[in-house]
């Protein structure tokens, strides 16, 4: 199989969703979230969502981009291939109970890689005023899918300064992963993939058993830079980017690191990483910058 950069540029059909204050309890719940600002609906200025609820909004198109691709140049066997790979996230304000969101997209690049064909979507996401909300860069590996060019990016991704320490943490936290995590975050987010609750299935493509959702082992670190580093404010959450490098095994325990904090004149930079029960990292270049708000 073999997929090429005419798919650069290509439009998604706009997807719209509503959202609800159950949602966004359900969400901060199923990653054992307990910041009141997810869930006190008596708070002055009500809830807001966990800053990774942003991929639940966009998990429907990502889900199916095959059907999204106004084109129809992506095959539903190829589509199928996708793992995610690499995720970069623009807050420019909390998501909030009743929020009518517009997803745009767009693919953003097509590049070859060694372990396939790195694709790229640019999502848009617009409340009911037009006014943006944030914007995902999510990046998929098509597993043993050959690009035959060089590749092509529409536009420049976006990137983050390099770490340039290796000395010991700023700090870790240990978690232990609870062995029904993965089916909880399915069944209360919506993000379905098989690997994830059956073994069956997990199997039958290679792995050793149900692996722990990417994005669900992002949140637990999101969780702790947040409370650490931000007196649990979420809404300080400028910007968010990793990269997928490991499973995480349900029933076994992570290691989130922060290796290096920069101060900035109006916020910090925090680099961090996460690593599994071996000792591999499951999240690599992972890169968060923070502003200073009020609590």
């Amino acid at each position: 199989m073999e997929i090429g950069s005419h798919l650069v540029g290509s439009g998604l059909k706009e997807y719209r969703k509503e959202v609800s204050w159950r949602e966004i309890m359900n969400y901060a719940a199923a990653v054992g979230d307990n910041n009141p600002r997810y869930f006190d609906d008596e708070r002055v200025d009500g809830i807001i969502a966990h800053p990774m609820f942003c991929v639940a909004v966009t998990w429907p198109v990502t889900e199916k981009l095959e059907e999204f691709i106004e084109s129809r140049l992506l095959p539903a066997e190829i589509s199928a291939t996708k793992v995610h790979y690499t995720e970069h996230i623009e807050f420019h304000r909390p998501v909030k109970p009743g929020d009518l969101l517009t997803v745009k997209g767009k693919v953003a690049a097509v590049l070859p890689h060694r372990a396939g064909t790195h694709i790229v979507i640019r999502y848009d996401v617009f409340d009911q005023r037009e006014i943006p909300v944030f914007t995902e860069h999510i990046g998929a590996m098509l597993r043993g899918v050959n690009c035959p060019d060089e590749g092509m990016q529409s536009e420049t991704l976006p990137s983050v300064p390099a770490c340039s320490t290796q000395d010991r943490p700023v700090w870790e936290a240990k978690i232990t992963i609870d062995p029904m995590r993965s089916f909880i975050y399915d069944g209360c987010t919506n993000i379905f993939f098989p690997i994830h609750t059956s073994r069956q299935f997990a199997k039958m493509v290679g792995l050793p058993g149900i692996i722990l959702q990417g994005t669900a082992t992002l949140a637990y670190a999101v969780k702790e830079l947040i409370n650490r580093e931000a007196s649990e404010n979420p809404g300080c959450l400028k910007s968010l980017s990793c990269r997928f490098t490991g499973m995480v095994i349900p029933g076994t325990e992570i290691r989130i690191q922060l290796i290096e904090k920069l101060d900035r004149d109006n916020g910090k930079e925090l680099h961090f990483t996460v690593t599994n029960s071996e000792g591999r990292r499951a999240i690599s270049n992972g890169y968060v910058l923070m502003k200073n708000l009020s609590s």
